[in-house]
């Protein structure tokens, strides 16, 4: 039986992945939006689009086949309001878990390609499934990423948000950060505040935001307000970048558990890059009505 799209989630962080080669999808804003809703769709955080070719690809691959030494894909992530995301760890963890099961890779490491850099990922396991993905260098320059301000970098530093004062830390994992630690961040803190900081003016193009407690030099509690998601029980790179600005301010070393909502990451900040190592579940497969597939395709409303 084919399938149009399959449903995983990472941590209670779910997406809906779409292979060109099964069912051929232009992400139309409205068409993401559509899938993504949960009352009138399928219902995700996101959508995985892939695996293809390159960035500007929509075809996908002709079939799926193993290239242990040169397979290395496009991925292009969709947040359920339409936007394009440059990176997700936790949806890169589940990209390598799919390509795993459906035969594109083996165990051996290969690379992906996003908006906001190429990872190596390796599937550890399969039963359970567990992901390694590197995740690249994290970036201080607040100059790089374009913020609304004249300093190099913004590192604990004051971020007005009319009614308190925050202080904030901005890194980007390929995708952008702010990072906010609190004494016993709580899910209504994230909610309150984190639409605030998201489309804050020092960020041009929004940003996530992690709400963050450092447990002991090992172990951080993060909440997430996630850019064009929302409240959010998990995040792969939203814990990379916490441990990071943690590892920077001399607070956490090494292998670092980082929990949320949604359950706990391996982050391991030792090296120049960040590795996350954790899980991944495919929950179904599905196929789309004919009139979603019309809808889909432009053919009707």
């Amino acid at each position: 039986m084919s399938f149009d799209f399959h449903k995983f989630h990472a941590l209670g962080n779910d997406y809906i992945v779409i292979d060109p080669r099964e069912f051929p999808f232009v992400p139309d804003p409205d068409a993401v939006k559509a899938i993504c809703d949960r009352s009138r769709g399928g219902g995700s955080d996101g959508i995985l689009l892939g695996p293809l070719a390159g960035r500007d690809d929509l075809k996908g691959l002709s079939a799926p086949a193993r290239f242990p030494e040169t397979f290395s894909p496009w991925l292009r992530i969709f947040n359920p309001d339409g936007s394009e995301a440059e990176k997700s760890g936790n949806g890169l963890r589940i990209f390598s878990l799919y390509l795993a099961e459906a035969g594109y890779v083996g165990q051996e490491e290969f690379s992906i390609g996003t908006a906001g850099g190429r990872v190596s990922s390796r599937v550890l396991s399969l039963d359970p499934p567990s992901i390694l993905i590197d995740m690249g260098m994290p970036s201080f320059s607040a100059t790089q990423a374009g913020l609304g301000t004249d300093k190099s970098e913004f590192i604990m530093e004051p971020l007005d948000l009319g009614t308190e004062t925050l202080k904030a830390s901005f890194v980007s994992m390929g995708n952008p950060h702010c990072v906010i630690f609190a004494d016993n961040p709580d899910p209504g803190m994230a909610k309150r505040l984190g639409p605030l900081v998201e489309r804050h003016p020092l960020f041009p193009a929004r940003t996530n935001v992690q709400f963050a407690s450092v447990q002991n030099s090992h172990a951080m509690k993060i909440e997430i307000w996630e850019r064009g998601a929302g409240y959010t029980l998990a995040s792969g790179s939203s814990s990379c970048a916490a441990a990071s600005v943690a590892a920077r301010l001399g607070l956490v070393e090494g292998r670092v558990k980082v929990s949320m909502p949604g359950g706990t990451l391996d982050i391991d900040v030792a090296g120049a890059s960040v590795r996350m190592s954790g899980p991944a579940l495919r929950v179904f497969d599905g196929t789309f009505s004919p009139s979603m597939r019309a809808f889909l395709r432009g053919q009707t409303r």
